[in-house]
């Protein structure tokens, strides 16, 4: 665990660029359900980090220290600013126990309230919630929470919930005025009025690192659903040709056949083949399944064998054929001739 002691701005931005990492990298420790989501970070507006000790003999105590950051409107990290952490509850508990916090600010709210300077009582005027962990998970998941804080909690390499409800955040603000050298307010700090630090560069880049990480994610997730897009194009049936016109003259009566003769003639004054009328009927195979447009169709699913009766040259044609007794025109571009 980390010193929960307070310090300086340099060693507390040192601090959380460790905690943050140790949060974040998949270890033996941490499996890759049992990191913050990369697209949490990624859409956070702001976010702090912060090490905590806990003691309690019936009387339990919260202290600890961190820092603060905000996203600034041209999508880079603000500088930190140093904040502390201290709480009281009831409840029969001993021991000592020291943990490792990040809290995610998802909304302008939030950040603004830890803006303000002073004290911050978390769950007073925003709710709060265990963060949702996992590298896989969608990438708006923070944006559909209810919740304007996220918490995450890392105690004895384990990650778990930790209740914040009651604790006050505190402006540290004589370690904020030591280390920009002048008297500054948080606000002031966190809406960009003082440049990144140098001091804290690590920090900057594992935080840039989770936005280049969630745009490389999200543009696999557009590759992939483009992929499968394309792939269901694949699949889908060709459209049907234009149907041929319904001749004027009396149907054709073929010997043997009933009143469900096809009306229409393939393309009057084209070149049309009877076939199947001597030797070897020809069969084709559906390839697509046919619901048939309108009265005088032949329906089919596909893999079926349907006899033709007359036929174009040209696949792009519709065809005449016969299936389980009934005689209707199908498109030709639905079957194979295999």
């Amino acid at each position: 665990m980390n010193n929960p002691i307070p310090s300086n701005l340099k060693s507390e931005a040192k601090k959380a660029a460790k905690i943050l990492r140790e949060f974040t990298e998949i270890t033996s420790r941490n499996g890759p359900d049992k990191i913050i989501p990369a697209h949490v970070i990624a859409k956070a507006k702001g976010l702090a980090i912060l090490s905590v000790i806990k003691a309690g003999f019936l009387v339990t105590a919260r202290g600890g220290s961190g820092i603060v950051l905000a996203r600034l409107p041209d999508g880079k990290w603000s500088a930190p600013s140093a904040i502390g952490i201290a709480g009281l509850s009831g409840g029969f508990e001993i021991g000592i126990e020291v943990s490792d916090l990040v809290i995610i600010l998802n909304y302008d709210k939030a950040v603004e309230a830890f803006a303000k300077g002073g004290n911050l009582t978390l769950g007073g005027n925003f709710t709060v919630a265990v963060g949702p962990m996992g590298r896989n998970l969608e990438g708006n998941v923070a944006l559909r929470s209810p919740a304007a804080v996220f918490t995450y909690c890392k105690s004895r390499g384990l990650f778990a919930g930790i209740s914040l409800e009651g604790s006050c955040l505190i402006e540290r603000k004589e370690t904020n005025r030591k280390f920009y050298c002048q008297e500054i307010r948080a606000y002031d700090i966190l809406f960009g009025d003082v440049p990144r630090p140098a001091q804290a560069e690590d920090l900057y880049e594992i935080l840039d690192s989770f936005t280049e990480k969630y745009e490389h994610e999200g543009q696999r997730i557009n590759m992939r659903r483009a992929a499968r897009e394309q792939q269901k194009a694949k699949e889908l049936p060709p459209k049907p040709a234009s149907r041929p016109q319904q001749s004027s003259a009396p149907p054709k009566q073929n010997s043997g056949s009933q009143s469900n003769t096809n009306e229409h003639e393939l393309y009057p004054g084209g070149y049309q083949e009877r076939v199947g009328d001597s030797g070897q009927p020809v069969e084709v195979t559906a390839l697509y399944s046919f619901e048939g447009q309108q009265p005088g169709d032949l329906p089919f699913q596909a893999g079926e064998r349907i006899t033709v009766i007359s036929k174009t040259e040209s696949h792009f044609d519709w065809w005449e054929g016969k299936l389980r007794g009934q005689t209707g025109i199908f498109p030709a571009k639905y079957v194979t001739m295999s």
